[in-house]
Protein backbone atom coordinates (compact mmCIF):
# COMPACT_ATOMS: atom_id res chain seq x y z
CA UNK A 1 0.00 0.00 0.00
CA UNK A 2 0.98 3.54 -0.93
CA UNK A 3 1.51 6.00 1.84
CA UNK A 4 -1.41 8.63 1.83
CA UNK A 5 0.06 11.98 1.22
CA UNK A 6 -0.48 14.62 3.72
CA UNK A 7 -2.76 17.33 3.14
CA UNK A 8 -0.28 20.05 4.24
CA UNK A 9 2.36 18.20 1.38
CA UNK A 10 3.90 21.06 -0.61
CA UNK A 11 2.66 19.84 -4.31
CA UNK A 12 5.61 21.50 -5.67
CA UNK A 13 7.74 19.16 -4.01
CA UNK A 14 6.78 16.55 -6.93
CA UNK A 15 8.99 16.18 -10.71
CA UNK A 16 7.17 18.44 -13.38
CA UNK A 17 6.06 16.55 -15.67
CA UNK A 18 8.38 16.85 -19.33
CA UNK A 19 7.23 18.65 -21.93
CA UNK A 20 5.70 16.58 -25.10
CA UNK A 21 8.24 17.52 -27.85
CA UNK A 22 6.63 18.68 -30.75
CA UNK A 23 5.74 16.28 -33.83
CA UNK A 24 8.60 16.39 -36.43
CA UNK A 25 7.53 18.33 -39.93
CA UNK A 26 8.43 15.91 -42.80
CA UNK A 27 10.71 17.17 -45.35
CA UNK A 28 9.64 17.08 -49.13
CA UNK A 29 11.85 17.11 -51.60
CA UNK A 30 10.00 19.29 -53.94
CA UNK A 31 13.29 20.51 -55.59
CA UNK A 32 14.94 16.82 -55.58
CA UNK A 33 11.80 15.96 -57.41
CA UNK A 34 11.62 18.76 -60.19
CA UNK A 35 15.30 18.35 -60.70
CA UNK A 36 14.65 14.10 -61.54
CA UNK A 37 11.74 15.62 -63.65
CA UNK A 38 13.51 17.73 -65.55
CA UNK A 39 16.10 15.01 -66.35
CA UNK A 40 13.97 12.60 -67.18
CA UNK A 41 12.04 15.93 -69.34
CA UNK A 42 15.88 16.03 -71.25
CA UNK A 43 15.79 12.26 -71.79
CA UNK A 44 12.38 12.19 -73.40
CA UNK A 45 13.39 15.47 -75.84
CA UNK A 46 16.20 13.61 -76.64
CA UNK A 47 14.04 10.18 -77.38
CA UNK A 48 11.94 12.49 -79.66
CA UNK A 49 14.73 13.61 -81.62
CA UNK A 50 16.54 10.10 -82.35
CA UNK A 51 13.16 8.60 -83.13
CA UNK A 52 12.58 11.17 -85.38
CA UNK A 53 16.26 10.23 -86.79
CA UNK A 54 15.21 6.73 -87.04
CA UNK A 55 12.54 7.50 -89.02
CA UNK A 56 13.95 9.67 -91.63
CA UNK A 57 16.61 6.73 -91.81
CA UNK A 58 14.26 4.14 -92.02
CA UNK A 59 15.93 2.24 -89.47
CA UNK A 60 12.73 1.19 -87.26
CA UNK A 61 12.27 -2.03 -88.86
CA UNK A 62 15.56 -3.07 -88.21
CA UNK A 63 15.32 -4.93 -85.18
CA UNK A 64 12.33 -7.33 -85.68
CA UNK A 65 11.96 -8.88 -82.15
CA UNK A 66 10.75 -6.90 -78.95
CA UNK A 67 13.15 -7.99 -76.18
CA UNK A 68 12.74 -5.33 -73.28
CA UNK A 69 15.57 -6.83 -71.34
CA UNK A 70 17.67 -9.49 -73.26
CA UNK A 71 17.27 -6.78 -76.44
CA UNK A 72 19.95 -4.39 -74.53
CA UNK A 73 22.87 -6.68 -75.65
CA UNK A 74 23.68 -6.02 -79.12
CA UNK A 75 24.80 -8.58 -81.70
CA UNK A 76 28.61 -8.99 -80.35
CA UNK A 77 30.39 -11.54 -83.30
CA UNK A 78 29.91 -11.89 -86.63
CA UNK A 79 27.51 -14.85 -86.32
CA UNK A 80 25.05 -12.98 -84.15
CA UNK A 81 24.97 -9.67 -86.75
CA UNK A 82 24.23 -12.11 -89.23
CA UNK A 83 21.36 -13.74 -87.66
CA UNK A 84 19.82 -10.35 -86.74
CA UNK A 85 20.56 -9.69 -90.76
CA UNK A 86 18.47 -12.53 -91.65
CA UNK A 87 15.53 -11.68 -89.88
CA UNK A 88 15.84 -8.41 -91.32
CA UNK A 89 15.59 -9.99 -94.60
CA UNK A 90 12.20 -11.81 -94.15
CA UNK A 91 10.77 -8.19 -94.00
CA UNK A 92 8.63 -6.75 -96.72
CA UNK A 93 10.96 -3.26 -96.43
CA UNK A 94 14.50 -5.12 -97.91
CA UNK A 95 12.02 -7.35 -100.07
CA UNK A 96 10.61 -4.36 -101.99
CA UNK A 97 13.18 -1.65 -101.26
CA UNK A 98 17.01 -3.16 -99.93
CA UNK A 99 17.50 -6.23 -101.69
CA UNK A 100 20.69 -4.76 -102.80
CA UNK A 101 21.70 -4.04 -99.20
CA UNK A 102 25.20 -5.11 -97.36
CA UNK A 103 25.53 -6.01 -94.10
CA UNK A 104 27.63 -2.86 -93.46
CA UNK A 105 24.53 -0.54 -94.53
CA UNK A 106 22.42 -3.22 -92.38
CA UNK A 107 24.04 -2.06 -89.39
CA UNK A 108 24.19 1.55 -89.66
CA UNK A 109 20.20 1.36 -89.69
CA UNK A 110 20.63 -1.32 -86.64
CA UNK A 111 22.24 1.21 -84.55
CA UNK A 112 19.84 4.06 -84.99
CA UNK A 113 17.01 1.90 -83.78
CA UNK A 114 19.22 -0.24 -81.13
CA UNK A 115 20.15 3.35 -79.71
CA UNK A 116 16.13 4.33 -79.73
CA UNK A 117 15.02 1.50 -78.17
CA UNK A 118 18.34 1.38 -75.52
CA UNK A 119 17.51 5.39 -74.78
CA UNK A 120 13.99 4.33 -73.81
CA UNK A 121 15.44 1.66 -71.31
CA UNK A 122 17.31 4.42 -69.58
CA UNK A 123 14.53 6.73 -69.15
CA UNK A 124 12.88 3.91 -67.47
CA UNK A 125 16.00 2.59 -65.29
CA UNK A 126 15.88 6.69 -64.38
CA UNK A 127 12.19 7.18 -63.42
CA UNK A 128 12.48 3.98 -61.60
CA UNK A 129 15.69 4.54 -59.66
CA UNK A 130 14.00 8.12 -59.05
CA UNK A 131 10.99 7.15 -57.38
CA UNK A 132 12.31 4.47 -55.38
CA UNK A 133 14.97 6.71 -54.05
CA UNK A 134 12.12 9.51 -53.00
CA UNK A 135 9.37 6.97 -51.81
CA UNK A 136 11.75 4.79 -49.81
CA UNK A 137 13.12 8.41 -47.97
CA UNK A 138 9.49 9.43 -47.80
CA UNK A 139 10.48 12.98 -49.42
CA UNK A 140 7.27 12.71 -51.73
CA UNK A 141 4.77 15.29 -51.18
CA UNK A 142 1.16 14.57 -50.47
CA UNK A 143 -1.03 13.97 -53.49
CA UNK A 144 2.17 13.19 -55.73
CA UNK A 145 2.84 10.06 -55.81
CA UNK A 146 -0.30 9.40 -58.05
CA UNK A 147 1.20 11.40 -60.19
CA UNK A 148 4.88 10.16 -60.35
CA UNK A 149 2.87 6.59 -60.90
CA UNK A 150 1.11 7.56 -63.64
CA UNK A 151 4.12 8.97 -65.10
CA UNK A 152 6.01 6.07 -64.97
CA UNK A 153 3.02 3.73 -66.05
CA UNK A 154 2.48 5.66 -69.17
CA UNK A 155 6.48 5.62 -70.03
CA UNK A 156 5.96 1.85 -69.88
CA UNK A 157 3.10 1.97 -71.93
CA UNK A 158 4.96 4.22 -74.98
CA UNK A 159 7.45 0.90 -75.14
CA UNK A 160 4.38 -1.27 -75.78
CA UNK A 161 2.79 0.98 -78.11
CA UNK A 162 6.32 1.58 -80.15
CA UNK A 163 6.23 -2.40 -80.50
CA UNK A 164 2.64 -2.24 -81.59
CA UNK A 165 3.70 0.61 -84.63
CA UNK A 166 6.78 -1.37 -85.36
CA UNK A 167 4.95 -4.83 -86.11
CA UNK A 168 2.65 -3.03 -88.59
CA UNK A 169 5.91 -2.81 -90.75
CA UNK A 170 6.92 -6.62 -90.42
CA UNK A 171 3.85 -8.63 -92.62
CA UNK A 172 1.89 -7.18 -95.85
CA UNK A 173 3.64 -5.59 -98.34
CA UNK A 174 4.47 -2.55 -95.93
CA UNK A 175 8.03 -0.78 -96.12
CA UNK A 176 7.52 1.80 -92.73
CA UNK A 177 5.26 1.98 -90.21
CA UNK A 178 1.61 2.97 -90.28
CA UNK A 179 1.32 6.39 -90.14
CA UNK A 180 -1.60 6.39 -87.49
CA UNK A 181 0.42 4.05 -85.47
CA UNK A 182 3.09 6.42 -85.50
CA UNK A 183 0.97 9.76 -84.79
CA UNK A 184 -0.24 7.66 -81.69
CA UNK A 185 3.34 7.24 -80.44
CA UNK A 186 4.89 10.03 -81.28
CA UNK A 187 1.54 11.96 -79.39
CA UNK A 188 1.61 9.68 -76.23
CA UNK A 189 5.34 10.77 -76.17
CA UNK A 190 4.25 14.71 -76.39
CA UNK A 191 1.95 13.80 -73.65
CA UNK A 192 4.00 12.64 -70.92
CA UNK A 193 6.40 15.37 -71.96
CA UNK A 194 3.26 17.80 -71.59
CA UNK A 195 2.49 15.88 -68.13
CA UNK A 196 6.35 16.53 -66.59
CA UNK A 197 6.37 19.64 -67.42
CA UNK A 198 3.18 20.42 -65.89
CA UNK A 199 4.47 19.25 -62.62
CA UNK A 200 8.28 20.72 -62.81
CA UNK A 201 6.40 24.23 -62.95
CA UNK A 202 4.15 22.97 -59.88
CA UNK A 203 6.74 21.79 -57.85
CA UNK A 204 9.48 24.97 -58.75
CA UNK A 205 6.77 26.73 -55.88
CA UNK A 206 5.43 25.86 -52.87
CA UNK A 207 1.79 24.76 -52.26
CA UNK A 208 0.88 27.90 -50.63
CA UNK A 209 2.50 30.17 -52.47
CA UNK A 210 -0.07 27.95 -55.94
CA UNK A 211 -2.96 28.09 -53.64
CA UNK A 212 -1.94 32.41 -53.30
CA UNK A 213 -0.95 32.65 -56.99
CA UNK A 214 -4.63 30.87 -57.95
CA UNK A 215 -6.39 33.71 -56.39
CA UNK A 216 -5.29 36.28 -59.33
CA UNK A 217 -5.73 33.63 -62.28
CA UNK A 218 -6.97 34.72 -65.50
CA UNK A 219 -10.00 32.67 -66.71
CA UNK A 220 -10.23 34.03 -69.71
CA UNK A 221 -6.45 33.58 -70.68
CA UNK A 222 -7.07 30.04 -68.89
CA UNK A 223 -9.47 29.19 -71.53
CA UNK A 224 -7.23 30.62 -74.41
CA UNK A 225 -4.07 28.39 -73.02
CA UNK A 226 -6.50 25.07 -72.63
CA UNK A 227 -7.84 25.84 -76.65
CA UNK A 228 -4.16 26.21 -77.26
CA UNK A 229 -2.78 22.97 -75.63
CA UNK A 230 -5.50 21.44 -77.64
CA UNK A 231 -4.62 22.88 -80.99
CA UNK A 232 -1.19 22.13 -80.82
CA UNK A 233 -1.32 18.73 -79.89
CA UNK A 234 -3.86 18.05 -82.86
CA UNK A 235 -1.01 19.63 -85.12
CA UNK A 236 1.65 17.30 -83.34
CA UNK A 237 -0.61 14.52 -84.42
CA UNK A 238 -0.95 15.89 -88.13
CA UNK A 239 2.78 15.81 -88.20
CA UNK A 240 3.45 12.37 -87.35
CA UNK A 241 0.96 11.63 -90.04
CA UNK A 242 3.22 14.31 -92.41
CA UNK A 243 6.03 12.59 -91.47
CA UNK A 244 4.91 8.82 -91.29
CA UNK A 245 4.03 9.32 -95.16
CA UNK A 246 7.01 11.57 -96.02
CA UNK A 247 4.02 13.87 -97.16
CA UNK A 248 6.37 16.93 -96.55
CA UNK A 249 8.23 15.78 -99.96
CA UNK A 250 5.38 16.38 -102.05
CA UNK A 251 4.23 19.73 -103.01
CA UNK A 252 7.14 22.32 -102.26
CA UNK A 253 5.94 25.17 -102.60
CA UNK A 254 4.19 27.61 -100.43
CA UNK A 255 1.54 29.21 -100.06
CA UNK A 256 0.03 26.97 -102.62
CA UNK A 257 0.37 23.06 -103.33
CA UNK A 258 1.24 22.37 -106.40
CA UNK A 259 -0.40 25.30 -108.05
CA UNK A 260 -3.51 24.72 -106.15
CA UNK A 261 -5.27 25.64 -102.84
CA UNK A 262 -6.40 22.04 -103.03
CA UNK A 263 -4.57 19.61 -104.52
CA UNK A 264 -6.43 17.88 -106.93
CA UNK A 265 -4.81 14.40 -105.95
CA UNK A 266 -6.37 14.97 -102.31
CA UNK A 267 -9.31 12.47 -102.48
CA UNK A 268 -7.96 10.03 -104.86
CA UNK A 269 -7.69 6.98 -102.85
CA UNK A 270 -10.14 4.12 -102.21
CA UNK A 271 -11.58 3.95 -99.34
CA UNK A 272 -12.79 7.27 -99.31
CA UNK A 273 -11.68 7.95 -95.49
CA UNK A 274 -7.77 6.50 -96.32
CA UNK A 275 -6.85 9.84 -97.69
CA UNK A 276 -6.94 11.49 -94.54
CA UNK A 277 -4.44 9.47 -93.45
CA UNK A 278 -2.18 7.81 -96.09
CA UNK A 279 -3.17 10.56 -99.21
CA UNK A 280 0.65 12.87 -98.87
CA UNK A 281 -1.48 15.79 -100.42
CA UNK A 282 -4.38 15.38 -98.53
CA UNK A 283 -2.52 15.31 -95.02
CA UNK A 284 0.00 17.69 -95.71
CA UNK A 285 -3.06 20.07 -96.41
CA UNK A 286 -4.61 19.40 -93.38
CA UNK A 287 -1.49 20.01 -91.69
CA UNK A 288 -0.97 23.54 -93.23
CA UNK A 289 -4.52 24.26 -92.30
CA UNK A 290 -3.85 23.19 -88.66
CA UNK A 291 -1.24 25.54 -88.88
CA UNK A 292 -2.86 28.66 -89.70
CA UNK A 293 -5.96 28.09 -87.35
CA UNK A 294 -3.37 27.63 -84.38
CA UNK A 295 -0.94 30.73 -85.65
CA UNK A 296 -4.59 32.89 -85.52
CA UNK A 297 -5.72 31.81 -81.66
CA UNK A 298 -2.03 32.24 -80.67
CA UNK A 299 -1.98 35.45 -82.10
CA UNK A 300 -5.27 36.06 -80.45
CA UNK A 301 -4.49 34.55 -77.04
CA UNK A 302 -1.30 37.19 -77.13
CA UNK A 303 -2.90 39.93 -77.90
CA UNK A 304 -5.68 39.56 -74.98
CA UNK A 305 -2.74 38.82 -72.74
CA UNK A 306 -1.36 42.40 -73.66
CA UNK A 307 -4.60 43.57 -70.99
CA UNK A 308 -3.41 41.90 -67.92
CA UNK A 309 -1.46 44.05 -65.68
CA UNK A 310 0.75 41.29 -64.78
CA UNK A 311 3.98 41.01 -66.19
CA UNK A 312 4.14 37.04 -65.47
CA UNK A 313 1.50 36.44 -67.38
CA UNK A 314 2.72 39.00 -70.62
CA UNK A 315 6.07 37.41 -70.62
CA UNK A 316 4.91 33.66 -70.98
CA UNK A 317 2.18 34.65 -73.73
CA UNK A 318 5.43 36.85 -75.24
CA UNK A 319 7.75 33.62 -75.28
CA UNK A 320 4.72 31.67 -77.14
CA UNK A 321 4.00 34.06 -79.29
CA UNK A 322 7.65 34.12 -80.12
CA UNK A 323 8.36 30.39 -80.91
CA UNK A 324 4.65 30.09 -82.79
CA UNK A 325 6.48 32.74 -85.45
CA UNK A 326 9.46 30.86 -85.32
CA UNK A 327 7.49 27.37 -86.06
CA UNK A 328 5.90 28.53 -88.56
CA UNK A 329 8.96 29.82 -90.34
CA UNK A 330 10.55 26.50 -89.83
CA UNK A 331 7.63 24.48 -90.94
CA UNK A 332 7.90 26.94 -94.76
CA UNK A 333 11.85 26.60 -94.54
CA UNK A 334 11.13 22.61 -94.45
CA UNK A 335 8.50 22.56 -96.91
CA UNK A 336 10.32 24.73 -99.61
CA UNK A 337 13.67 22.48 -98.81
CA UNK A 338 12.01 19.18 -99.70
CA UNK A 339 11.70 17.82 -96.12
CA UNK A 340 15.73 17.50 -95.61
CA UNK A 341 16.61 15.60 -92.31
CA UNK A 342 18.37 19.18 -90.63
CA UNK A 343 14.99 20.79 -91.48
CA UNK A 344 12.88 18.14 -90.53
CA UNK A 345 14.53 17.67 -87.29
CA UNK A 346 14.78 21.55 -86.54
CA UNK A 347 10.92 21.56 -87.09
CA UNK A 348 10.44 19.08 -84.52
CA UNK A 349 12.22 20.36 -82.09
CA UNK A 350 10.50 23.57 -82.37
CA UNK A 351 6.83 21.52 -82.09
CA UNK A 352 8.72 20.41 -78.36
CA UNK A 353 9.80 23.98 -77.57
CA UNK A 354 6.15 25.45 -78.71
CA UNK A 355 4.29 22.84 -77.01
CA UNK A 356 5.89 23.43 -73.58
CA UNK A 357 5.49 27.15 -74.23
CA UNK A 358 2.15 26.58 -74.57
CA UNK A 359 1.63 24.72 -71.08
CA UNK A 360 3.85 27.16 -69.40
CA UNK A 361 1.59 30.21 -70.66
CA UNK A 362 -1.39 28.44 -69.60
CA UNK A 363 -0.12 27.98 -66.51
CA UNK A 364 1.03 31.59 -66.13
CA UNK A 365 -2.62 32.46 -66.44
CA UNK A 366 -3.52 29.79 -63.74
CA UNK A 367 -0.35 30.66 -61.14
CA UNK A 368 0.34 34.30 -61.87
CA UNK A 369 3.46 35.01 -60.12
CA UNK A 370 2.72 38.20 -57.77
CA UNK A 371 3.15 41.60 -59.35
CA UNK A 372 6.42 43.36 -58.13
CA UNK A 373 6.02 47.07 -57.81
CA UNK A 374 9.12 49.06 -57.39
CA UNK A 375 9.34 51.80 -55.57
CA UNK A 376 10.68 55.13 -56.43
Amino acid sequence: MTKPRSIFEDVGDAAPAPAPTPARRPQYARRGIALWLSVIFLLVVAMIVVGGMTRLTDSGLSITEWRPVTGAVPPLDAAAWEAEFEKYRATPQFEILNRDMELAEFKAIYWWEWGHRQLGRLIGAVWALGFLWFWLRRRIPPGWTWRLLVTGLLGGLQGAIGWWMVTSGLTGTMTSVASWRLAVHLGLAFLILGLIAWYILRLGRSEAELIQARRQRNEGLMRWGSLLVVLAFAQILLGALVAGIDAGRSYNDWPLMGGDFLPFTAFNLEPYWSNYLENPGLVQFNHRMLGYLLALVGILAWWRSRRSALGDIRGAFDAMAAMMVLQIALGIVTVLWGAPWQAAILHQLGAVALFVLVIRARFAALYPRPQRIARG
